[in-house]
């Protein structure tokens, strides 16, 4: 997630609370009459600001989370860009840190990594494949430093990383679907529309409005 995205994040689930629409009415004097003081006693005069806005921002927080997440994963380097067992780069890990180090306006400094987990447990190894894949994930986290080092340094200055681990799921989808759709775009869209009771007769061909507007 990049500073301003994180900022705008922060603005909406801030918001709720930053409503300043009362007054303090003149020289300070809330109990006087003149001051408003007896007049908020039985209104509020934020309505309807103050609640607009903590509805507003109660449905915006879970799509600021949903943001969130999504450039969490975006960021995130999975098992699957390493050589199993190593922590040796793939081409593919190379071009997704390239992509990575390439975000306009400028690349977000935190970078996220999944616990090395490309290391199966078997029975002998139980006591001991924690402490295997640990070592492996800080030898990983270190091979994405000194990658990212190599990237061209803009305007002089080289960014400085940082690296997270975090233990998320392998995201995936069967890959038939998208093969799928991939063939498909050769033949063009293609999708029905379900029939049924009621249905206007669409999926059958059709119907014909035969009825007439009254004549005067």
């Amino acid at each position: 997630m990049t500073r301003t995205m994180r900022a705008a994040a922060a603005a909406i689930l801030v918001a709720g609370g930053a409503v300043g629409c009362t007054h303090t009415g003149h020289g300070g004097n809330e109990g006087a009459a003149g001051g408003g003081g007896v007049y908020r006693s039985f209104v509020d005069p934020c309505w309807p600001e103050r609640y607009n806005m903590q509805a507003r921002s109660e449905v915006l927080a879970p799509f600021a989370q949903q943001v969130n997440n999504g450039a969490v994963l975006h960021h995130t380097i999975f098992n699957w860009y390493f050589e199993k067992g190593t922590e040796k780069l793939t081409p593919a890990g190379r071009a997704k840190l390239d992509s990575l180090a390439q975000t306009r306006p400028s690349p977000d400094s935190r970078l996220y990594l999944q616990a090395a987990r490309d290391l199966e447990s078997t029975n002998e190894n139980l006591k001991t494949i924690a402490g295997d894949r640990e070592t492996l994930t800080q030898k990983r986290a270190q091979s994405i430093r000194d990658y990212m080092a190599s990237q061209p340094a803009i305007g002089g200055t080289a960014m400085a990383y940082e690296i997270y681990v975090h233990d998320t799921p392998t995201l995936g989808m069967p890959a038939s679907f998208t093969a799928a759709a991939v063939r498909g775009q050769a033949t063009g869209y293609v999708g029905t529309l379900p029939g049924g009771q009621g249905g206007g007769g669409m999926a059958g061909g059709g119907s014909t409005n035969t009825s007439s507007a009254p004549s005067n």
